[in-house]
């Protein structure tokens, strides 16, 4: 026969199992609104049996809570994980490509493309009224106009590549700081997991840095030893965490250039390749060496740069073949260009231009030999530059159609991005929910579980009450016949 207290020993299993139970139901119920929780089951076993002599029966023994289990569901994970670099590369791609749109702001009346319309009617007045002085500062004013508005998309993209380096050093360091949090919650889960603990909510907080980490880089997790809890985490095949241990990621600079070189771009000393991720989203709107279908601000640097030169020495070939004012009244034989500088930094009007009008050639020599202060046909084949067509690298076309194009590249570019963008989001939204159905927690379902644990609580109580009564009358009750 079993003890007597054996049914009591079962109702106090129960009671312990319940309790347990309840206290996970609880814990599920006070982290409904915490960012990366996943919701914790008490998972129930019947406990040993014990044989009983001379019978071929084993009577139970009660239950006990094997373990706390976490619902999560990996496969979930891996997916977002993976989704999650691609939202974060496009929305650093589109963040960059809508700033420049905003910069360029066309069309608009203060665009590039209305102020050199602005120059080119400028001169088609002053072809008409070239004794003008009004007309001619018309058109020194619309030069001004149009180099200040080229310096201006200059500035204003050095100062977006200034402020993406600053982005991109940040982005280094979360990544960093990620992985030393990544590496330290490994330690802590190794100290308890071979103890045979369930470290739940340290898996959490891990799970959260890893979905972090992974929209800023392209990451793969492994568990190389599932007896420790601890995960791997490498970045295009090279280690970024072993174990408790991380590594650093660096990313170097051309000192020539000041964009990022794609060999710098290291974990430790090995060269990595970043995949996707915000991070290098970021690092291809600054620029990147050899990268320039990639490289955002640099390569529209490139075709400003080009547009500017290319207009400039178009405009001052036609103004060298003219003839200014000093020419006509033979007080000089100098003529000079309308632009000067190298590049679109330095672009300007020429400051002998800026001294005095008269240097500004808006006639042609006559047929004749002879030049008349009243001929506008230099102006007016200066005018008619905006029609013709100039030779820029690949392509042959006028200067409106070039920056037209630039525009509509961007555009395009711009649009591709923000669908990507949504596209992605609609994905990792689904995926989230397919991951909340699994891992979240229903406040329904869990009060259903309360009263389902609450009563099976009272149930082991009374238990233990009718098995105290039981006890009572052997112990109190027998052997006092008669009394």
């Amino acid at each position: 026969m079993t003890s007597t207290f054996h049914s009591l020993e079962v109702g106090k299993r129960g009671l312990a199992a319940q309790q347990a139970a309840l206290a996970t139901t609880g814990h599920n119920i006070a982290n409904a609104n915490t960012t990366g929780y996943t919701r914790q089951r008490a998972e129930m076993q019947a406990t040993k049996p014990v044989s009983l002599p001379g019978m071929q029966i084993q009577l139970g023994t009660g239950v006990e809570v094997n373990q706390l289990a976490r619902l999560r569901e990996d496969y979930l994970d891996v997916q977002l994980r993976g989704e999650n670099k691609s939202l974060g590369y496009w929305e650093a791609k589109g963040d960059a490509l809508t700033k420049i749109e905003e910069l360029l702001n066309e069309p608009s009346d203060d665009g590039l493309a209305h102020t050199m319309d602005e120059f080119w009617k400028g001169w088609e007045e002053l072809a008409k009224n070239p004794e003008s002085s009004a007309a001619r500062a018309v058109v020194r004013q619309k030069g001004v106009a149009v180099t200040e508005t080229f310096q201006h998309i200059s500035q204003s993209l050095d100062q977006m590549q200034g402020d993406l380096k600053l982005v991109i050093t940040a982005k280094t360091n979360d990544v960093n700081s990620l992985a030393a949090q990544i590496g330290s919650l490994n330690d802590q889960i190794s100290r308890l997991v071979p103890n045979n603990y369930q470290p739940n909510d340290l898996y959490d907080q891990r799970d959260v840095l890893l979905d972090q980490l992974s929209k800023l880089v392209d990451v793969n997790v492994s568990s190389p030893d599932l007896r420790t809890g601890m995960v791997d985490v490498s970045i295009g095949g090279v280690t970024l965490v072993t174990g408790k241990n991380a590594n650093t990621l660096t990313i170097g600079m051309d000192p020539a250039t000041g964009l990022v070189d794609p060999d710098e771009v290291k974990i430790g000393n090995n060269k990595v390749n970043l995949g996707s991720g915000e991070l290098l989203g970021r690092i291809e709107a600054y620029g990147v060496i050899g990268g320039d279908s990639k490289s955002i601000i640099p390569s529209m640097k490139e075709k400003i740069n080009e547009l500017a030169m290319t207009f400039a020495s178009a405009v001052n070939t036609a103004h060298l073949s003219g003839m200014n004012l000093d020419n006509i009244n033979g007080t000089s034989n100098e003529k000079v260009a309308f632009f000067v500088g190298s590049n679109l930094n330095d672009l300007e009007v020429n400051p002998e231009i800026m001294k005095s009008l008269n240097l500004i050639a808006a006639a042609n020599e006559e047929t004749t030999g002879q030049s008349s202060s009243g001929n506008g046909k230099n102006a007016q084949d200066i005018a008619n530059i905006k029609f013709t067509s100039l030779a820029f690298t690949g392509s042959s076309s006028t200067a409106d159609d070039f920056y037209r194009n630039i525009i509509g590249q961007l555009g395009i570019d711009s649009q591709e991005a923000q669908r990507m963008q949504s596209n992605t989001e609609v994905i990792i939204q689904q995926v989230e929910n397919r991951r909340q159905s699994v891992s979240g927690v229903s406040l329904d379902e869990e009060m259903a579980n309360m009263i389902k644990f609450q009563q099976a609580y009272n149930a082991s109580a009374r238990m233990v009450t009718v098995m105290d009564q039981c006890l009572d009358k052997i112990i109190n009750g027998m052997g006092r016949v008669g009394l």
